[in-house]
């Protein structure tokens, strides 16, 4: 017997509260991948290329679903897959950036590094790993133990030690290698091979996924050139020797995979000049409406009723939204689809749309529908514009530091279609008392059309409008009426 109450049902059976679909969604549905079950991820076919080895360079934008994909690898654990994320979130850079490899040019200075740390967890992996011979995981436990819990830093600074493997690959050491045995004390950079040859030796033909994330970490103010420039040597170097790793254990018919997630501003940054090269490996994480509609599919279907399978688009949305359009424009005389008022708010990111219908989901709940309703859609409007322009913010900030004045600058035009002419009027007024620093209006504006704040408006077609987010390959077109983000409209007080 199920009994209805608002907001859950109670099964007197089992005794126990089942939460309807609205406050399963509202508690569930989380912005960062981390923090939800597994059972939420959207495997879709690109992945399935990163676990094939065919792709290892994962370019997106904030919000596109690099954490999830990361974490989904990660989770692969099985008799023959092994896994460990190298997360570099509150990292110290400085102390990477003093582990060169003086012998070659600038931008491969830290091939030497990256290697190392791939093969140290390749290492690691193998000391779990039963199929591997006992005698070969108990010498390298004795390098990696197999319950070491330290944060990656302090791994980076234990393994990059003088004296850090001496037992094992040292004179008198029992694991052998192909190249000679080390000294006792020698600089990490000559550990190098030996490990290399170590892991071609001894390794078996399971996959090993070794997963960089959260490289953005010292991704800052990049008009600091010293230190800009060491950041984008160190992140080129990681590509070169991901690449260097894959054909040096393809050689060797072994499934070494590691995978590198970068945002898509940073990745613009690095030169190099093989870079069109590393196209081969990579994946650009881009979205559209029907692919959306697939994941949402898939996620209210796994909260909704998973026993049965993933319903249609339709069906899915139907189970959370009450049916009808919605009214727009100055006197309500236009209507569009609830999706298509959502959409538009977005800029075609999962995380856009886990947001807006998760508050949808929190205010419904509040206000004891059974469906979310239209009114409750057009009342999340406001919050989620405030949620866009936050998340814009941290984006653009290290580009941008006044971004903030810069929205005010725009707010200060009070139009969503405007010209260079205005926009380079107001601007000017807040260079002139000092409040922006950035002189080059088109540098702002080009980085404003990057990360999708503003479009532009064809001069020959008024209403068509192109973003970067839906026209990946557009660039900034200074002859042509500059257009706000319909998402971004009621955070700047534009109506």
């Amino acid at each position: 017997m199920v009994c209805y109450k608002v907001g859950c049902q109670f099964d007197f059976n089992n005794k126990k509260i089942i939460m309807t679909l609205i406050e399963t969604i509202a508690k569930n549905w989380k912005l960062e991948a981390k923090l939800e079950q597994g059972r939420y991820f959207y495997n879709y076919k690109e992945v399935q290329t990163i676990l094939d080895n065919e792709r290892c360079y994962v370019i997106g934008r904030k919000g596109t679903g690099k954490t999830a994909i990361c974490n989904y690898i990660v989770k692969q654990n099985a008799f023959n897959v092994f896994s460990e994320r190298l997360s570099f979130k509150n990292f110290p850079f400085n102390e990477l950036y003093s582990l060169t490899n003086v012998k070659f040019t600038a931008t491969n200075q830290y091939i030497t590094l990256w290697k190392y740390l791939i093969y140290s967890t390749v290492c690691k992996l193998m000391v779990t790993n039963q199929s591997i011979d006992h005698s070969v995981r108990d010498q390298l436990s004795k390098m990696y133990p197999q319950n070491d819990i330290k944060q990656l830093s302090r791994k980076v600074s234990e393994w990059t030690s003088l004296e850090f493997g001496a037992s094992v690959l040292g004179y008198g050491g029992n694991l052998k290698a192909e190249r000679q045995p080390i000294e006792k004390q020698i600089p990490w950079i000559d550990k190098v091979d030996v490990i290399e040859d170590i892991i071609i030796r001894y390794c078996d033909k399971s996959k090993y996924y070794i997963v960089f994330d959260e490289l953005d970490e010292d991704y800052r103010d990049i008009s600091n050139n010293e230190e800009s420039i060491q950041y984008k040597n160190l992140l080129t170097s990681l590509f070169k020797a991901v690449q260097d790793v894959k054909c040096i254990f393809a050689e060797a018919d072994l499934d070494i995979m590691p995978v590198v997630f970068l945002r898509d501003d940073i990745y613009a940054l690095l030169n190099d000049s093989d870079k069109n090269k590393w196209s081969d490996l990579k994946i650009e994480l881009e979205w559209n409406e029907e692919k959306i509609k697939s994941m949402l599919a898939y996620r209210i279907s796994q909260d909704n009723n998973p026993e049965k399978g993933v319903m249609s688009f339709t069906e899915a949305w139907d189970c959370v939204f009450k049916r009808g359009s919605i009214a727009y424009g100055n006197e309500q005389s236009k209507t569009m689809s609830t999706f298509d008022f959502i959409t538009r708010s977005t800029q075609l990111r999962p995380r856009d749309f886990i947001k807006y219908i998760q508050a949808c989901c929190e205010i419904s709940l509040e206000k004891k529908e059974k469906y979310v309703s239209q009114e409750t859609i057009k009342y999340v409007d406001r919050a989620f514009s405030n949620y866009l322009r936050n998340e814009i913010t941290d984006e653009v900030y290290p580009l941008i530091p006044e971004i903030d004045n810069v929205f005010q600058v725009i707010s200060n035009i009070r139009k969503q279609k405007f010209t260079f002419e205005e926009f380079s009027k107001e601007y000017l007024k807040y260079v002139e008392l000092g409040t922006i620093m950035q002189k080059n209006i088109n540098f702002v504006l080009d980085t404003l059309f990057n990360f999708s704040v503003i479009g532009n408006e064809n001069k020959y077609q008024t209403g068509r409008h192109y973003f970067k987010y839906l026209h990946t390959n557009m660039t900034y077109n200074i002859n042509e009426k500059i257009v706000l983000h319909r998402g971004l409209l009621k955070s700047l007080q534009i109506f």
